[in-house]
């Protein structure tokens, strides 16, 4: 059975499919995936080209704004009707791939949920994408194990586990290895329908539901997409409509200015929006790269505190109690540092003053990217938040957030060492990704793609305006690929040139090098890279 699988005849495999996992794709799985195919594909398409308008508007000056043809939307006094049980506590949530083992300990970590993700800290292969179905499969039925050889260790559910919540891949990103009618079908579409259609009863005989995070929606209308999905498919399930229950991240610049109409439009099935941090980073330097007066400095620099990323989290904060649902914080992204003790206090201490900063905000939780962090952030949330949400407590509603908040240009400075680092954990990064981890731990921290995002993109638009360093130098194409060459050597020695064919450096190095030196700017690497991976 492992090689052969009986399709509907409008749906085919790419060549490279040698595993058609038949007790993930059997006929009645295949042809729901076909029926959303049909139903929403264009309109998903149509939808991004409506992206690349709006990107030729901000090209031409036009800066973000609050839509005129909603004003009545946000000024209503209106309320989002259900959080259920399970969600209504949520101080902590834990992020990471749908990998077998991360899948086990995330549930066991005793964070409240855990987010199982098939988007940015997913590396889309064909393996990780329905090996990662199984796994979830698994533990919803609580069957899952897994056995670490190398660590002689056996790994399995404790008696109590977070609340499981899976992200799908972004409006983006196609699944190359279904093809309907000889189109790529959906990466979003094919994640959610796998998930649904195998685990929806599972989850309602024990009183919960499929949640979701939908990411790097960029317009209201992409919200109402979402919705129109939702909808059809539990009609085509036969459940109630509004079981399945939505988280949107807040990751776009321009999303930020229509938080009132996306919680409106998934208004029956929407929970909580959620500020996520590295990809609304990448967006501003997207959204403004033609812009030489939007430049940002070293990503470092750029925190939570500045102004514009502190409008916007507060706005989230208003909007989502206005509307009865929870506004979740973002990621710390440290791991503990083992080896040493110093850095690792150092390192806890951001994470717990991050915490304590967002809960004191308003914030109804937050996201750790380790199981270590969960107990500093879980004490936080506790000390400040001694209920299970503050949505009734802490209305923010005296704050007053212009547009020009929204996209206010932080003070700061671009260095060597900060290029440097672009190009350092850029490169690291993608050679994972192009290994199929998604998920990569770099200089104690864990990273994902939005991480070599913003890498990337703020070299491409320092150097498209020879941007200038604090020592004063202009970053010239010249010192560019100065700097480059150096970093790649670098590299080169660590990994020792023995080495380097087992690994997937030079395409890491071709590939970056490429979306730097791009003409026109690429809206996504995963994009450029899909094709690069097996």
């Amino acid at each position: 059975m492992e090689n052969t699988l009986i399709t509907p005849t409008d749906l085919q495999f790419s060549k490279e499919v040698t595993h058609y996992y038949p007790d993930l794709l059997m006929d009645g799985a295949l042809e729901f995936i076909i029926e959303l195919h049909q139903k929403f594909d264009k309109e998903r398409l149509h939808l991004l080209h409506k992206r690349l308008k709006q990107q030729a508007k901000f090209d031409r000056g036009v800066l973000p704004s609050f839509p005129q043809e909603t004003e009545e939307t946000r000024k209503a006094d209106w309320q989002v009707k259900h959080i259920p049980q399970d969600l209504q506590d949520r101080r902590v949530e834990i992020t990471g791939p749908v990998e077998r083992k991360m899948v086990i300990n995330a549930l066991n970590s005793g964070a409240k949920t855990f987010m199982a993700d098939f988007e940015d800290s997913n590396s889309p292969t064909w393996d990780n994408c329905l090996q990662g179905q199984q796994n979830l499969l698994d533990a919803n039925m609580r069957r899952i194990s897994h056995y670490d050889s190398k660590k002689d260790k056996s790994y399995q559910l404790n008696d109590e586990v977070a609340v499981l919540m899976v992200r799908p891949r972004g409006l983006h990103l196609n699944e190359r290895h279904v093809l309907i009618n000889g189109e790529e079908t959906s990466g979003s579409l094919f994640d959610f329908a796998l998930y649904v259609f195998h685990n929806t009863r599972v989850l309602m005989n024990r009183d919960s539901a499929p949640y979701f995070y939908l990411p790097k929606l960029e317009h209201y209308l992409e919200a109402r997409w979402w919705n129109e999905v939702f909808t059809f498919a539990e009609e085509y399930l036969s459940v109630p409509v509004g079981t399945f229950k939505a988280t949107v991240l807040i990751e776009t610049l321009t999303a930020s200015f229509q938080l009132d109409e996306i919680i409106y439009e998934l208004k029956n099935h929407i929970v909580g929006l959620n500020c996520g941090r590295w990809d609304y980073i990448f967006s501003y330097i997207k959204k403004f790269r033609n812009h030489p007066e939007f430049i940002l400095p070293d990503r470092d620099q750029v925190t939570m505190t500045v102004p514009f990323m502190d409008a916007y989290s507060r706005l989230v904060i208003q909007r989502c109690h206005k509307r009865g649902i929870h506004a979740m914080g973002g990621m710390a992204a440290q791991i503990p540092i083992k080896n040493d003790p110093v850095a690792n206090e150092t390192a806890l201490e951001k994470v717990r003053l991050d915490k304590e900063r967002e809960v004191k905000n308003g914030h109804d939780g937050t996201w750790v990217a380790h199981p270590g962090l969960v107990q500093i952030a879980l004490d936080e949330f506790n000390k400040y938040m001694p209920e299970d949400n503050q949505i009734g407590t802490m209305s923010r509603e005296n704050d007053a957030i212009t547009e020009a908040d929204l996209i206010a240009v932080p003070k700061g400075t671009i260095t060597e060492k900060g290029v440097r680092k672009n190009m350092n954990v850029g490169i690291l990064y993608l050679e994972a990704w192009l290994r199929g981890n998604g998920c990569v731990a770099l200089y104690n921290l864990m990273e994902d793609a939005a991480t070599a995002e913003i890498s990337r993109t703020q070299l491409w638009q320092w150097r498209k305006f020879n941007a200038r360093l604090d020592d004063g130098r202009k970053f010239t194409d010249t010192l560019y690929t100065l700097i480059l060459k150096e970093e790649t050597e670098k590299i080169r020695h660590l990994v020792g040139e023995a080495n380097l064919g087992n690994t997937e450096f030079e395409r890491a190095f071709e590939l970056f090098d490429k979306l730097v030196r791009a003409r026109e700017f690429e809206e996504f690497l995963t994009l450029k890279a899909y094709r690069s991976i097996t």
